[in-house]
């Protein structure tokens, strides 16, 4: 038997000089996504875009924060582009539970939501012909009322992993 080898397809970054719990949030990211984080240090966005190319990612997640918090995922093409932007707030105290990140799929509940971040994350959705049985999950929920979510990590078994992340609103930059 060898070695398991992950083929990553999306790199992690936050803004310049995160506090500690955007790192810890990233970190989270990285562990329930197909995912890379890296820190940023002094890399421009440009300097990003190039190692993301370089190590043949096609997704780029910038975790912006506010006040200390992560506010906001942005998520970007390879070329920089943006697909989509999240303002957030999020909760990251249950991390536990093991995630196959080559097996991640996704299951949206808001309608308006599905049509844009199931092709921006790159995974597979509940539509696409897959067992969601044998998938660790990313279940977006509706949250209190129709503009808000909550996005909810599960391994294979259905227990709950974290991180949480409590969806304020969202941008579409082709909307615009």
């Amino acid at each position: 038997m060898g070695s398991h080898f992950v083929c990553y397809n999306m790199l992690i970054t936050t803004s310049r000089k995160p506090s500690q719990k955007t790192r810890t949030f990233a970190r989270s990211l990285e562990r329930v996504f197909n995912a890379k984080y890296i820190n940023r240090g002094k890399m421009s966005l440009r300097d990003v875009l190039i190692k993301s190319n370089n190590l043949n990612f096609n997704r780029i997640i910038v975790i912006s924060e506010m006040k200390g918090n992560p506010s906001r995922i942005e998520i970007l093409s390879s070329s920089g582009n943006s697909l989509i932007s999240l303002n957030v707030t999020v909760s990251i105290t249950s991390l536990s539970g093991r995630i196959e990140k080559d097996k991640l799929c996704i299951r949206c509940e808001m309608e308006e939501l599905k049509k844009d971040i199931i092709p921006s994350l790159d995974i597979l959705g509940e539509d696409d012909e897959i067992s969601l049985s044998n998938c660790n999950l990313l279940w977006i929920k509706k949250g209190h009322n129709d503009s808000e979510g909550v996005v909810e990590f599960y391994d294979q078994n259905g227990q709950i992993t974290g991180p949480k992340i409590y969806l304020k609103n969202y941008l579409n930059p082709m909307d615009v």
